[in-house]
């Protein structure tokens, strides 16, 4: 079998695409953010209070290193960790004012550079493509 016939081959060739069109688009509008940073910021945007653990599930990140990711967002000031009242194992996240301003800031960028990750597709593939992705990591 031909590699350009093996999803993995391409989805893993798909991912270098979309990191590469990613850091370019977001260094170049001025913003210091891998794109695991953007969707931890996202989710912790729609679950204000969520714990570190549910974070990476939510994210489909792994648990071992969300603490990295997490440090990193805390130290640039854009994320607020503290204990959870209910369990003192757990880390609550929530962002802080200016990381809702970056948040906001930033989504255009991300949102524009998407069309670009898929550039070769037309807008009716596009949509498919996203379907048939969420069907697939839906099982």
């Amino acid at each position: 079998m031909d590699r350009m016939e093996m999803a993995g081959h391409l989805i893993r060739r798909l991912h270098q695409q979309s990191t590469q069109v990613f850091q370019t688009r977001m260094q170049a509008a001025g913003f210091d953010m891998t794109s695991v940073q953007f969707a931890a910021l996202d989710a912790i945007a729609q679950q204000p209070g969520v714990d570190q653990a549910s974070l990476a599930a939510t994210i489909g990140f792994d648990r071992a290193t969300i603490g990295g990711v997490v440090d990193r967002l805390e130290q640039k000031g854009l994320v607020l960790r503290s204990v959870s009242a209910e369990d003192r194992r757990a880390r609550q996240l929530e962002l802080t004012k200016p990381g809702q301003q970056v948040l906001r800031a930033c989504r255009p960028v991300v949102e524009a550079l998407q069309a670009e990750i898929v550039g070769a597709l037309t807008a009716k593939e596009s949509a498919t493509f996203l379907a048939l992705a969420r069907k697939a990591l839906t099982g």
